[in-house]
């Protein structure tokens, strides 16, 4: 059993590193205060070609694992642009692996080289307001018309709509007391058409120049030639997304954790209060260590699940069981990075207090705390259904 990263893979690190250092906390500060979507640092990493890191090589991606994309993650978010900075780019990395799983070789080579490119910036329709977790109960329908589909309904949480050309999009093609099943439900890449959508904004705690929107669709139009696999299997095609998507996640939320840290210890070492540095006072260092050693224990189970997906063997217990255990430790580093700066952790200029209002989004999602713990103890454990 090796848990060290291979020279290849610790160069990805390398690259990241660098292209990220121009991009700094003063950057990422400004980007939080005026909100508006970091385009250059999303087209420095397009330019550089890490938007294809786990998209395949024959349409422009580099076809590499779920762990060096979760390396990656790890490494932009941990750079100091925390939770801003990997969701400018999140969904290009793990998002259309439905398409790159049950896409045609057509929409492949139609979709995939733009995104890969920066040339298209695509956004995922799934999340309804009534509809929360329970996704079989979507009531967005998509209605076949010959040659294409119209599509009517709301979404919610819809992050980068504000900036996306594309979205991909669950939508019901059976209505639900017919539907047998997960099925009734079809799984569509499209253009984002303005005509017919309109987005608009949530503000929100934290993350501000990634946006967040409610999405309202009124007769969209989709050629057929947008459906992804069959009519009725999309929640299924949906499903093969979900580990990786926790996976990454996770190491987004380590990330952002390790840079509070590394910030709270280096203000620990040069803030003297009664003649010595407060980082001598074991009050400042125990819970610097603690959550040094959370992390660290949460990035094992990252990489456990990365490296059991890119086998092919079952990861659910261990992306889930990741995902919970990196947003616990990524919060408590934040927290506890502000308490070590005392009532300078409060100021905007000293980026922690950022960092803790982004911790709060691994911790809500991409799925709940709570339905993790239930997933865990009916499926592992072997507990009664809860719910």
């Amino acid at each position: 059993m090796n848990f060290q990263f291979t020279p290849e893979q610790l160069q990805i690190q390398d690259a990241i590193e660098k292209l990220c250092k121009p991009f700094d906390a003063d950057y990422w500060l400004k980007k939080d205060q005026l909100g508006d979507f970091p385009f250059d640092f999303h087209q420095t990493l397009a330019d550089a070609g890490w938007l294809g890191i786990a998209m395949p090589q024959e349409y422009g991606g580099a076809g590499l694992g779920i762990t060096e994309a979760a390396l990656m993650m790890r490494t932009i978010s941990g750079s100091g642009a925390g939770l801003s900075g990997a969701s400018a780019v999140h969904m290009n990395i793990f998002g259309l692996h439905p398409v790159v799983v049950f896409g045609s070789d057509e929409q492949k080579q139609r979709w995939l080289p733009p995104l890969i490119a920066g040339k298209d910036r695509a956004c995922f329709g799934v999340t309804e307001p009534n509809a929360g977790l329970n996704t079989l109960k979507l009531s967005t329908k998509a209605e076949k018309q010959e040659d294409h589909y119209l599509v009517s309904g709301q979404k919610i949480w819809i992050s980068t709509a504000q900036v996306a050309t594309k979205i991909l999009l669950l939508a019901r093609t059976t209505p639900v007391e017919d539907a047998k099943g997960t099925e009734g439900l079809s799984l569509f890449y499209t253009d984002l058409d303005r005509s017919c959508i309109d987005v608009r904004e949530i503000e929100k705690m934290g993350r501000k120049c990634v946006d967040s929107n409610e999405v309202f669709i009124d007769q969209l139009k989709i050629p057929v030639q947008d459906l992804i696999g069959e009519e009725g299997k999309g929640f299924s095609y949906i499903l093969h997304g979900l580990n990786p998507e926790r996976i990454l996640i996770a190491a987004e939320a380590i990330g952002l954790g390790q840079a509070a840290l590394a910030r709270g210890a280096l203000y620990a070492k040069e803030r003297i209060v009664f003649d010595r540095p407060i980082g001598q006072n074991q009050g400042i260092q125990h819970p610097l260590a603690k959550s040094w050693m959370e992390l660290e224990a949460a990035d094992l189970m990252v990489f456990k699940a990365a490296s059991l997906y890119d086998a092919k063997l079952s990861c659910a217990a261990e992306a889930n069981a990741a995902k919970y255990l990196a947003a616990e430790a990524c919060f408590h580093a934040c927290e506890n990075a502000i308490m070590t700066h005392g009532g300078m952790g409060y100021a905007k200029e000293y980026h922690v207090e950022r960092y803790l209002r982004e911790s709060w989004i691994p911790r809500l999602a991409p799925v709940s705390p709570q339905l993790i713990l239930c997933f865990i103890a009916e499926k592992v454990l072997g507990l009664p259904k809860s719910y």
